[in-house]
């Protein structure tokens, strides 16, 4: 990027415009975040009938496609930004298509058997993550390029999380109401497919219009092959500490808030002993939040955000081990543990997103601009491994404990063995704790601070 680029963007102050349409943009990224992962497993094993093992499986291919893929876009939008001007073409691709594929993953009717099922469960989201993947690496790459400033960051990415928030609990809530509207799960899920799909795909078109409001002057992207992508993906790594500390705690911290997410459901039907609890569990996790994201802007401005990305952490961590508890005495104080986890959530949320634009501009000072794309296609394949791996420890814990699947017209036949419920427990509380005891750690090596960012 040309000196007099920085020289633009660097002291304005981002317009309001221009922060709620990157904001909107969470209902893109967070309804995808959320939907699959509190429904999916469970669509697949108490709809479909497949075996828990089978159904995590299944989920975490998926997710592993987007592990490939990622760094390829990320180089893709660097290139495009370069030639074009803007990385809006590849989010728009991914808006319009993904409410289509969305829609299709939750079509599969019991009729088709498990077999047939997952196969077209697989093939479905498998493109419907494809889709996601063209709108999300450009999107998370755009903060670097509309502000250098060190709180205009912080600024951008907390409105977001406030949206991200709400996203949330739209879709943890609303997305298995619209799953029971029908009184039939399969004309039900369908429904949530179909609606569900079209929000995403509206707040996507929304968020891609930000695009044009970038600072676009990066030197020259070289065209090179897939191979030598993802070696500028694994370059970028070695050779930013920074970024390798913060992208390592982003890791074990998705894996953490993944395991929780896969296994919000089965606590709600099996601890809570009811399915529709799943949805107060969302409003406990989302009403403190967003109330909660301004004050972690605000503390962050105040001590910088290394330091309030730590305390966030580390009350989460407190708050999910709380939740072991459930395991003597299951009952509804779970929700004051979750509402203490959704005010650090919101922390966990803003501050690494906020973070991540630092990372990139001081990785430009030493090797030059042009590098965003890469990554932030880094960053989303290390979100969806996490994610990927949440659920996959969700799928193995209830194989291991005997947990029983069972089709849509089994839901009152079915009681779940002593084994199976002690596991949801677990995954849904001492699991993530540690998860997030060992992201602490990582944290601990990041060493960007406000003035190697606004003093540079």
């Amino acid at each position: 990027m040309s000196t007099s680029a920085r020289a633009d963007r660097a002291p304005t102050r981002l317009r309001v415009r221009t922060v709620a349409r990157y904001a909107i943009g969470s209902l893109g990224t967070g309804g995808f975040a959320t939907l699959p992962g509190l429904v999916l497993t469970y669509f697949l094993t108490d709809n479909l009938g497949v075996a828990a093992i089978v159904a995590g499986t299944i989920v975490t291919l998926a997710k592993i496609w987007d592990v490939v893929i990622d760094p390829v876009i990320g180089a893709w939008s660097d290139r495009s930004l370069h030639r074009t001007g803007s990385r809006k073409r590849f989010m728009l691709i991914g808006a319009f298509t993904l409410p289509v594929f969305f829609a299709l993953t939750f079509a599969v009717p019991p009729a088709f058997g498990p077999v047939a099922g997952v196969i077209c469960v697989l093939v479905a989201f498998l493109a419907t993550a494809t889709s996601f993947s063209l709108f999300q690496v450009p999107y998370i790459a755009l903060p670097a390029e509309l502000t250098s400033s060190y709180d205009e960051r912080t600024r951008l990415l907390s409105w977001r999380v406030i949206v991200l928030t709400v996203t949330i609990l739209l879709f943890g809530g609303g997305g298995p109401e619209l799953r029971r509207i029908t009184g039939d799960p399969v004309t039900g899920y369908l429904v949530m497919g179909v609606v569900a799909g079209a929000v995403i795909g509206v707040g996507m078109l929304i968020a891609a219009r930000t695009a044009d409001d970038a600072v676009a002057a990066p030197a020259a992207v070289e065209h090179v092959g897939i191979r030598a992508q993802y070696a500028a993906g694994f370059a970028a790594v070695r050779r930013s500490q920074p970024f390798r500390a913060l992208l390592a705690t982003y890791l074990l911290q998705a894996l953490a808030t993944g395991t929780m997410l896969a296994g919000a459901q089965y606590v709600a039907t099996w601890v809570m002993r009811s399915e529709s609890a799943v949805t107060l569990l969302f409003v406990a996790l989302v009403a403190p939040a967003v109330i909660a994201t301004p004050i972690w802007e605000r503390l962050s401005r105040r001590i910088g955000k290394e330091r309030a990305f730590r305390i966030s952490s580390t009350i989460f961590l407190v708050a999910s081990a709380s939740i072991v508890l459930a395991l003597w005495m299951p009952g509804s104080w779970i929700y004051v543990s979750v509402a203490a986890a959704g005010v650090a959530y919101a922390g966990m949320q803003a501050l690494p997103m906020a973070t991540l634009p630092d990372v990139i501009s001081h990785d430009e000072r030493d090797s030059g601009p042009g590098h965003a794309g890469t990554f932030t296609g880094m960053w989303t394949a290390s979100e969806t491994v996490g994610f990927a791996l949440g659920t996959t420890i969700v799928a193995v814990v209830l194989a291991a404990t005997g947990y029983i699947s069972r089709t849509a017209g089994d839901a009152g036949t079915v009681v779940q063995p002593a084994g199976a419920v002690a596991g949801i427990v677990l995954i849904f509380s001492i699991v993530p704790a540690v998860l997030m005891l060992l992201s602490l750690l990582t944290l601990a090596r990041y060493g960007l601070r406000r003035d190697d960012i606004d003093g540079a």
